[in-house]
């Protein structure tokens, strides 16, 4: 609903089309004192789009804009984006229109404000504008009045009135390429469609891939341009959000680029709008391969405000720029610049809710990162492999955990626990059991004193949530292994010969609980060959009426003849319980393989040596060669030392350049090949890349090529993500 009373609309109306048709304006509005007498509101505006969308709706009477400015001094005040030539970094004017407000006051009473826009590159508002513009204001004044005289209210409706007003407005000219020549205001109500669908698309994009392809097909296509790119700030320097078009030159010229170099992309981010006709070697495109002019326009992104509503006084910070390039010369209309202002709004809050978004994911998967052992130590006689998954319906962290400690004697302690919920509150309630766990672990404390210890523990600490925690402590010299449980599922073995059987345990009772009798554990002995599987309630429940049913089901599915094939098993599991619907609650895999004390069918066993190389250690790959030469020698097999060093040094460097990790080496001797594992942070998996035709091609592809090599030389290689980056494995054949 609108204005309620008639005659006050037609008042409102009359003076409207009176203000638009003294100043030649493109639109004129009236805002009236809200009934609390807090905030001015918008009652009508009429005049043709985009320039009837550019008014504020409600304007706080201590805000900056010519409104407020107006009702409060009682006098003129101009609001142009032509002053802004010293606005501050990061205050986003993207409207190219002036404003002028008068108040509308008589005597001692003031009921509110009349605004005309015009375009910014008009005639400055000299006295005479004023003037005319005050004299209808104090007409609107008077006959206002005199309807408050005879009981009428008022105040703007809920919703203002929208006048398309044509006659003396600027309104009436024809952008060319939009709508019917001759029909008034059908250039800018097309002009308003693809702002309607960019919105709409927007609403519903989560990546920056997403927002990209929205802008192709709702900025970049109705425009005619040629390149797009979203750039972003961290107040130092650009970095190229996303880009599309024949981008490759914009983003080589403004990924890394320095603020506070002079351009047209830095003067945008000072919140001006830039639109160039005709760019020349200067420009943001100046290496396209035809070089000659082109057209570019760079627009502020704005981020959130108090009020949403820039027009309305309040200051947006400027979070990034939408760059343009159009071929050829072009000219850009005032209601062109007008629609491209209100699109970069929308861009600007898209843009910032994915980087919100974006920002809160990366601080989970750093926390989780964190919490999560950075590498598995391995004993000669006991290979490791683990997997974590984090909940997809929820936040993404979560309180599941695992854990491998060596210990004396040859042994080694798997542990694996579930901090109820999926919360903040679990992550951090995990890391405390964690560090627990592996403090009286390292202590060499039996399992069930582990337990017991880490129960009391959690019981004092003030949390409400229950942890549940499997322990196992193998000794690989011969085979023992001692469980103990605190209300967790049983582990798993899988013999050499296939049958699958569980670890039995007493249950006892989750961490957190109080309770007077001790950890009751068991002890089992494992044969050469055997597989010890640990997991989490998040990897069975969502799939299972019988949850130890499908981890047996899921242990039985994989072939594994050697420890080198552990990797490939986990591997095997992570397809089937890795699809985001399936993933309610977070989960984790531990798996180990027990060669035995002569391996499995070998008369020794497997021989193993490690190495770390630290995070921007670039020499790292040099010791990374000799350290395998070393190894090769000391296990007589020099003949395969040529080639792998050339597959560690590629490797190895592509972790450092692109993971920006700390590296862990392990090699490992079978009987009938050498296993090279490298591992890192970085959790995408590398892509073999040939040389491509195109520059931008091969730029991207760079890390892939070094996998080329290894294909070369005969290594058999493979990537697994372990829940804290990536493992990459080459198999050499002996």
């Amino acid at each position: 609903m609108g204005i309620q009373d008639e005659d006050l609309a037609m008042v409102l109306h009359a003076a409207a089309r009176e203000a638009m048709h003294a100043l030649g304006a493109a639109a004129a509005a009236i805002h009236l004192l809200s009934s609390d007498g807090t905030r001015l509101e918008l009652a009508l505006t009429g005049g043709g789009p985009p320039s009837l969308f550019m008014v504020p709706a409600r304007v706080r009477l201590d805000s900056t804009g010519s409104c407020a400015r107006a009702f409060a001094s009682r006098g003129a005040a101009v609001s142009a984006q032509a002053d802004a030539a010293g606005a501050p970094l990061g205050q986003a004017l993207p409207h190219p229109y002036a404003a002028l407000s008068v108040p509308v006051t008589v005597e001692d009473r003031r009921f509110g404000t009349v605004t005309v826009l015009c375009a910014a590159s008009c005639e400055a508002f000299g006295p005479a504008h004023r003037g005319r513009l005050q004299r209808a204001g104090d007409r609107l004044a008077a006959a206002l009045a005199e309807l408050a005289e005879r009981g009428t209210a008022v105040t703007a409706g809920p919703v203002p009135a929208l006048v398309p007003i044509w006659p003396g407005s600027d309104m009436g000219e024809h952008t060319p390429g939009w709508g019917v020549p001759g029909a008034p205001g059908s250039a800018g109500t097309s002009m308003m469609y693809p702002v309607r669908r960019l919105t709409e698309l927007l609403n519903r994009a989560t990546t920056p891939d997403g927002i990209v392809e929205a802008a192709q097909g709702c900025i970049m296509a109705p425009f005619g341009a040629r390149a797009l790119a979203l750039v972003t700030t961290d107040q130092a320097h650009l970095w190229v959000f996303g880009h599309s078009g024949a981008s490759s030159g914009m983003v080589r010229h403004l990924h890394g680029a320095r603020t506070d170099a002079q351009s047209p992309v830095t003067e945008a981010l000072r919140g001006l709008p830039q639109f160039l006709a005709a760019s020349g070697p200067t420009g943001v495109d100046s290496d396209r391969p035809d070089g000659g002019p082109h057209a570019e326009a760079h627009l502020p992104l704005p981020g959130s405000t108090r009020s949403g509503d820039p027009m309305a006084g309040e200051q947006q910070t400027v979070i990034g720029v939408c760059c343009l390039t159009f071929p050829g010369l072009r000219a850009f209309s005032t209601e062109e610049r007008a629609i491209l202002g209100m699109m970069a709004q929308s861009l600007g809050a898209a843009v910032e809710r994915v980087e919100l978004g974006s920002q809160q994911r990366e601080v989970a998967r750093c926390l989780q990162r964190t919490l999560l052992p950075p590498r598995l130590p391995e004993l000669p006689r006991l290979t490791t492999a683990a997997r974590y998954w984090p909940a997809t319906a929820t936040s993404k962290v979560g309180g599941d955990w695992y854990e491998a400690i060596p210990l004396p004697d040859e042994r080694m302690a798997l542990v694996v626990g579930d901090v109820e919920g999926h919360s903040m509150e679990s992550a951090a309630v995990m890391g405390q059991v964690r560090t627990a766990v592996a403090a009286y672990v390292s202590e060499d404390h039996p399992p069930t004193t582990v337990i017991d210890r880490v129960g009391r523990l959690l019981t004092t600490s003030g949390t409400e949530l229950t942890v549940t925690c499997c322990v196992v402590v193998l000794d690989t010299g011969d085979g023992t292994a001692e469980v103990a449980l605190a209300g967790h599922p049983s582990p798993l073995v899988r013999h050499a010969d296939g049958r699958i059987d569980t670890l039995e345990a007493p249950a006892n009772v989750p961490l957190g609980v109080a309770v007077n009798d001790p950890c009751q554990g068991r002890e089992h002995r494992l044969e050469a060959g055997s597989i010890l599987m640990l997991y989490s309630n998040g990897l069975v429940d969502w799939d299972a009426t019988t949850p130890e049913a499908r981890a047996r089901a899921l242990l039985a599915s994989g072939s594994v003849t050697t420890g080198s094939d552990l990797e490939q098993l986990a591997d095997h599991i992570s397809a089937d319980v890795s699809h985001p619907q399936q993933r309610r609650d977070d989960a984790v895999l531990l798996v180990g393989r027990y060669e035995g004390t002569g391996g499995a069918g070998s008369q020794a066993a497997p021989r193993v040596g490690g190495m770390l190389i630290q995070r921007g250690d670039m020499q790292g790959a040099g010791a990374a060669r000799a350290f395998v030469d070393d190894r090769l020698h000391t296990w007589g097999r020099p003949d395969l030392s040529d080639s792998l060093q050339l597959i560690t040094s590629e490797v190895v460097t592509n972790a450092l350049i692109h993971a920006g990790s700390d590296v862990d080496v392990r090699i490992r001797a079978f009987d009938d090949h050498v296993r090279l594992e490298v591992r890192d942070s970085r959790s995408n998996p590398p892509v073999p890349s040939p040389l491509a035709l195109s520059e931008e091609d091969n730029a991207e592809a760079e890390h892939g090529r070094g996998l080329l090599i290894v294909d070369a030389l005969g290594g058999v290689w493979n990537s697994f993500p372990n829940g804290c980056g990536k493992n990459v494995v080459v198999d050499m054949p002996l």
